[in-house]
């Protein structure tokens, strides 16, 4: 099939001229190569061996994540399949690569995208790479840890009465109280706690007396 062809004369040539790392990310101190410089290296090579390169988008999700300074970032995955066609005959192979990026505005998935397909292209062509670019904008974003989710506080109440129930010793009461105090803080269910508190403590010092 031509296509091989194709890919195999493609990959050829960038062995041979390769794609400058001209581009600095200057959060990090690294060079790495846009993919507006492998459109450019690539585009031309392309149209001279008979190949096209179709994208396609098969999977996309989106998480809303915070940033340390308390911003909003969209992190975007994409999964992506590239049809390298040869024109002389039709033949085509297909290469699927994954995208991620990360942005404060609307361009996540067009980041994503461009991932997916500057990584499709070194992979199938063998592009030489020492340093690898988080993103096309060389951007570099510091992410807040993500919080666990707080119960509901009448399922954080019954949780705390079934577990005092069971504690045998005052330390322990005392630990799953102070827990439960800072999870229900603020909340109609916290005076509950106390009162469910008091009475198991109750219960355990008249057991040792």
């Amino acid at each position: 099939m031509s296509v091989y062809k194709a890919i195999s004369a493609v990959a050829k040539e960038m062995a041979e001229k390769g794609i400058s790392k001209d581009r600095k990310n200057v959060q990090q101190n690294f060079q790495f190569r846009g993919i507006d410089q492998v459109y450019n290296a690539l585009a031309p090579m392309l149209a001279k061996h008979g190949l096209v390169i179709l994208p396609r988008i098969t999977e996309r999700t989106v998480t809303e994540r915070t940033t340390q300074k308390g911003g909003v970032l969209f992190y975007v995955v994409v999964k992506a399949e590239f049809d390298f066609v040869a024109t002389e005959d039709g033949s085509i192979h297909t290469v699927t690569t994954y995208g991620e990026a990360m942005d404060s505005g609307d361009k996540a998935t067009n980041k994503a995208m461009s991932i997916a397909y500057k990584y499709a292209a070194f992979q199938a062509f063998c592009i030489p790479t020492e340093e690898t670019a988080v993103d096309p904008d060389a951007e570099v974003h510091h992410v807040a840890p993500q919080q666990k989710a707080k119960p509901a506080p009448d399922a954080a109440l019954a949780a705390f009465t079934e577990a005092a129930m069971k504690k045998s010793t005052l330390e322990d009461l005392k630990q799953a109280f102070g827990e439960a105090w800072q999870m229900l803080d603020g909340t109609p269910e916290q005076k509950k706690a106390k009162e469910v508190y008091d009475i198991r403590k109750s219960e355990l010092e008249g057991a040792a007396a």
